[in-house]
Parts: structure tokens; C-alpha cells; sequence
């Protein structure tokens, strides 16, 4: 979900899980003139064809003739005809979604209703726009022991969905600097690839390079001292975010495409999703989160930042309810951000107040799943990009010139330390499937955290309190040592190891965990009659104690009705209509959560 540099001037562009464009798409959702009567008939007739979002386009803009970027998914996979179709009403074919069964189109709002009216279209959505999720990381994640027992990510393959990698970087060649560990580069986006020098290099805006450093630099320019988690890994660069760090779902679903088809020929085991953007409508009808979830089934461990939003409280919701898409897919590894403070032992850290929190907006998925170190993170730089020429002060120097390194804060930089040490698992064990990866790090990370923690912004001087419960930490900060000395495996079913989702009953006020049908209750496993753990295993006496998970100051937030009712609501005007509206307050509460000490 995100990456940030440390520092108060960042501009809206970088600073949201979707950016500028986000407010573009808000206020044409808000803006146009109104068809109401045509877009009611429509959603009358159609009622399930319409994402949330789309059908309150059509409440208020049904008759305009201003182009929206949709993706339109169908009941099998689309024949020529039916992109006809749509093109003989002034739409425009940007990309072919073939992973989801659809086409991503430029159309008139007001030919919306003609094509939902057609039988082999299934379901529509906003082709939303997507954004960049803006040392001590190894150390934090016991790593060390991984490498000295000869892991190294070597033979894996990690693709990095994101604004792309520059490998000129010497970290990320082999150690004797004879080859590029970047293996594969392709971009989706179309867009320059000159950066403000004048150079042509495969990432202009900087944010895929410092998360591939992240996930397999090796050092070579620091002495090993900026070392990713997996020094020896192969990265394959599919570039779907441009100079500014934008990009949009059917590009990101175009790379997931592409990263499954190329599985086999490099050995692709993780895709690494640094990215994200608001929730619009539940997980199942999503097409992002479909993608990922066709990704994990072939094989593949998808890991998904949570977001910078845990700042934002909407009505008293302090935070919760901000997980972004895909990272409320149940399926997905889903990743927040911790503060090391400066120090080696992870004794001390505590959760970067910005580092966003569940239940997940519509289906209520208990997200993250568990956190790692994204605050003040110092990876490679990329001289000469968007994010390298804004934020100069971010720089760190190494062997060869101050442009070596780069410091940045966020979700986004806490994923790829999760990526890396996924790529070590999967070295130590080849045959371990994505749900047994995703079970073995949620079982085996540090659990012992305070009750609670503040930062204060010292810009603002606005303090922010943070409690340690599921929504927040997920299952606990990830321990690369104990995750390779464990042995325990979950059934090998896809989908053993779903997230799973937290339902309150109005009547009783009791919340509970459920997996598919069946409560989850404490004395039983969370996922199946073959695994080994309970959820005392699994989020431990602290992060799941009562008084701490169920609390109603901590969960909705401030014990007020209105803070509950936004993080358990589960109409179109709860908090995904409310947390991600594009306001200036709430871009601005998000600027102000990055980089904090």
C-alpha cells in the first residue's frame, strides 16, 4: 500500500495510496451532470452489474458524454463482438484483462447502461487509479540467522509490480559484478521512460528501485550495510507506475497477468504489490483483488502493503477500517509498518501511527496479517527520478556518491522486507505453498508488544495513539529465525489460510472470527481440522487478550456510535465512501503520518 519520504513538504501526489488522480476521479463521480432518471431505470434493471462506485456515477451523471475509464468483466472470456460492441458506442480499448474474463475500456458515461445491458457482461467498475504505498530491518526481523544458515534467495524469483527498477545499480548485480539480478524488465505504462537528467533508465519516479533494494540488494556500494533481505534473489521489473507514481487496476492486473505466465520460466514464487488504493466495493466483486487471488492460486505469494491511512479518524474511527485494496483480499499476505527507533533490538519497536488498520471496509477481513519495519527505511536511490530530485535531503551516501542511497518511510517499504523473507522460506523449502508460507509467518512472529503507544507529529503537535490488537499488528512483527526453524504446515487446500473475518452481532454486542461458515472460536484452529494452532498460537494472549481486541475504545474507535458505525457499516456510505473521500484535511492528516521518529 505505500511508501513516504520523511518530510512534511510532500505533496498530495505522492502522499495518498491513489494520489492527484484520485480526486480527479471523485469529483467526476460528484461532479457531472445528472441523468438520474435513465441511470435509476438502468440500476433497476441491472442492479448487480454496477460496482458501488459505478452506479452512483450513473445516479448523477447518466446522460454525460465525459469519458470514464471502466473495466468491464464478462461471463466468460470476451469475444471480438463484444468489444465491438462497446467500441460501436464510442468506447475506446485500452487493455485485455484476460486474468479476470475482461476489457479495460475508455467509454461515454452514458453508454454504461447500454453495455450492462448486454447478457455476456457480468459485472462493471471504475478502472480506478492506483499509487505508490510510501537500517535496522534486518536486524528487527531476525534475519541474520537465515543467512547464516546459507539462505539467500538465490533461485528465486520476486516480481516487483511497481513503478520499476533501475539496475544500474551495482546492489543489485551478482557480488562479482558480472550480471544483473533484474532478469526481466516490461512496462505497462506507456509513458517516458527518461528521468529529469535526461537519462533513460526503467524507473523514473524512484519508488520500485529502493523496494527492489528492499527485497535483494546486496550492499555492494555500503559495505553490506544496507543489505536487502534476500541479497542473492532474481527481480523481475513489470513497471505499472509512472514519473509520478500513478498508475491504474487493468495495468497492475495486465503485470499480474504477465508475472503468472512468466512463473515457470524464471521461477517467479512472490509478487510484491507496494501499492494500492481506496476500497470501492467488496473483495469478491473487486477485479483487483480478483487478480491476486488468481496469482495466489497458481502458485505465486502475493504480498500487499495495508496502507498509510492510520491516522485518518473518520467520526471517532481512529483508523480503523483503512486497509487498502488488494490488501483486504483474505487470500493475500498483507503487510504494516513498525518503527525500529533507531535501535538493532526489537525490543523497543513500536507501530508507525500511520501504518493502517482493519476490519477491512464491506467484508470486515481481519487485515494486516502481520507488520515489519517500513519507518525510515534506507534502501538504493535512483538518481535522477522524480522522488531523488524532490526529496534530496532523503539521500544517504555510500561507497560511490551521496546518490547511492535513499531514505523512505511507509507500508510500502515494510511489504518488501516481507517479500524478502518469503523468498528465504521458499529457498529453505521449495514445495511450501503460498497458504503454508502465509501460516508458518503468522504463527511464528514476535508477539510481545505494549498495550498501547503514542507519536506525536511535530509539526502539528497532534498525538496519535496506537493499541497493539489484530486490526493493528495482525498476527505479529515477522521473525525470519523462527519462521525457518519451524516446521508446522496447514493443509496444502488453496485458501487454507484465508484471513478471516470479524462479524459483530448487533443483538448481543459480541464480536466474533469466522472462517468461511464456521466461527472461530478460542479453543479451536483457525484454519481446518489439520492445522496445529489456535488463535492463541496464532495472534497470542496479547494481541488477542479481550480486553485489548474487543475493547470498544480500541476497536471503533473513541467508544462513540458514530466511530463504530463507520467501521461496521456495511453500506456504500460507510468508511469507504467517507475515510477516502478526496478532502484536502484528510490528504493533509496523511502527509503528516510519514517518516515520523
Amino acid at each position: 500500500m505505500t511508501k513516504k519520504p520523511n518530510t512534511q513538504k510532500r505533496g498530495e501526489r505522492h502522499s495518498a495510496a491513489w494520489g492527484k488522480r484520485l480526486g480527479l476521479v471523485l469529483l467526476l463521480v460528484v461532479g457531472m451532470a445528472s441523468g438520474q432518471e435513465e441511470a435509476n431505470s438502468s440500476q433497476a434493471m441491472n442492479p448487480t452489474k454496477f460496482a458501488p462506485d459505478v452506479a452512483r456515477l450513473l445516479t448523477q451523471s447518466g446522460n454525460s458524454t465525459q469519458s470514464v475509464k471502466v473495466i468491464v468483466q464478462y461471463k466468460s472470456a470476451p469475444q471480438a463482438a463484444a468489444v465491438t460492441r462497446v467500441q460501436h458506442l464510442g468506447g475506446k480499448l485500452n487493455n485485455s484483462l484476460s486474468l479476470v474474463q475482461g476489457e479495460a475500456f475508455t467509454v461515454p458515461a452514458n453508454s454504461l447502461t447500454t453495455i450492462a445491458a448486454d447478457p455476456t457482461v457480468s459485472y462493471i467498475s471504475l478502472d480506478h487509479p492506483v499509487k505508490a504505498m510510501d537500517d535496522y530491518t534486518n536486524a528487527a526481523m531476525n534475519v541474520s540467522a537465515a543467512w547464516s544458515a546459507g539462505y539467500n534467495g538465490a533461485g528465486i524469483g520476486v516480481a516487483v509490480i511497481d513503478s520499476g527498477i533501475n539496475d544500474n545499480h551495482p546492489d543489485l548485480w551478482t557480488s562479482n559484478q558480472q550480471n544483473s539480478r533484474v532478469v526481466y524488465h516490461q512496462d505497462f505504462t506507456g509513458t517516458s521512460t527518461y528521468n529529469s537528467w535526461g537519462k533513460q533508465v526503467y524507473d523514473t519516479y524512484g519508488h520500485g528501485t529502493h523496494v527492489a533494494g528492499i527485497i535483494g540488494g546486496n550492499g555492494y556500494l555500503s559495505n553490506g550495510n544496507y543489505s536487502g533481505v534476500a541479497p542473492n534473489v532474481n527481480l523481475l521489473d513489470l513497471r505499472v507506475l509512472d514519473v509520478n507514481g500513478a498508475g491504474s487496476d487493468s495495468l497492475v492486473i495486465s503485470a499480474i497477468s504477465k508475472a503468472i505466465t512468466l512463473k515457470k520460466t524464471y521461477n517467479i514464487r512472490v509478487i510484491n504489490l507496494s501499492l494500492g488504493r481506496p476500497i470501492f466495493e467488496g473483495y469478491a466483486s473487486d477485479p483487483l483483488c480478483q487478480a491476486v487471488e488468481s496469482a495466489w492460486k497458481a502458485g505465486i505469494v502475493v504480498v500487499v502493503a495495508a496502507g498509510n491511512y492510520g491516522r485518518l479518524s473518520v467520526f471517532g474511527s481512529d483508523g480503523y477500517g483503512t486497509v487498502a485494496a488488494p490488501g483486504n483480499d483474505p487470500f493475500v499476505l498483507t503487510v504494516g509498518a513498525m518503527k525500529t527507533m533507531g535501535t538493532f533490538p526489537r525490543t523497543d519497536d513500536l507501530i508507525a501511527s500511520y501504518s493502517s488498520k482493519g476490519p477491512t471496509t464491506f467484508d470486515h477481513v481481519v487485515k494486516p496479517d502481520v507488520v515489519a519495519p517500513g519507518n525510515l527505511v534506507v534502501s538504493l536511490d535512483d538518481p535522477g527520478s522524480t522522488l531523488d530530485i524532490e526529496y534530496p535531503g532523503n539521500e544517504v551516501a555510500g561507497n560511490r556518491s551521496s546518490h547511492d542511497y535513499f531514505t523512505l518511510s511507509g507500508t510500502s517499504m515494510a511489504t518488501p522486507a516481507v517479500s524478502g523473507a518469503v523468498a528465504l522460506l521458499l529457498e529453505q523449502h521449495s514445495t511450501l505453498t503460498p497458504d503454508q508460507i502465509k501460516a508458518r509467518l503468522m504463527k511464528t512472529a514476535y508477539k510481545t508488544f505494549p498495550t498501547s503507544s503514542t507519536a506525536t507529529d511535530p509539526t502539528t503537535g497532534q498525538t496519535y495513539t496506537s493499541y497493539y490488537d489484530m486490526f493493528t499488528v495482525g498476527a505479529g512483527y515477522v521473525d525470519v529465525n523462527a519462521a525457518v526453524g519451524n516446521n508446522d504446515l496447514t493443509s496444502t487446500t488453496v485458501g487454507a489460510a484465508l484471513s478471516p473475518t470479524a462479524s459483530h452481532n448487533a443483538s448481543t454486542g459480541k464480536i466474533t472470527l469466522s472462517n468461511g461458515n464456521s466461527t472461530v472460536a478460542s479453543s479451536s484452529v483457525v484454519w481446518g481440522a489439520s492445522t496445529v494452532w489456535g488463535t492463541s498460537v496464532v495472534w497470542g494472549t496479547n494481541v488477542s487478550g479481550s480486553s485489548v481486541v474487543w475493547g470498544s475504545s480500541v476497536v471503533w474507535g473513541a467508544s462513540t456510535l458514530s466511530g463504530f458505525s463507520v467501521v461496521w457499516s456495511t453500506t456504500t456510505t460507510s468508511a469507504a465512501s467517507v475515510v477516502w473521500g478526496a478532502t484536502s484535511s484528510a490528504m493533509g492528516a496523511f502527509n503528516q503520518a510519514i517518516g515520523e521518529q
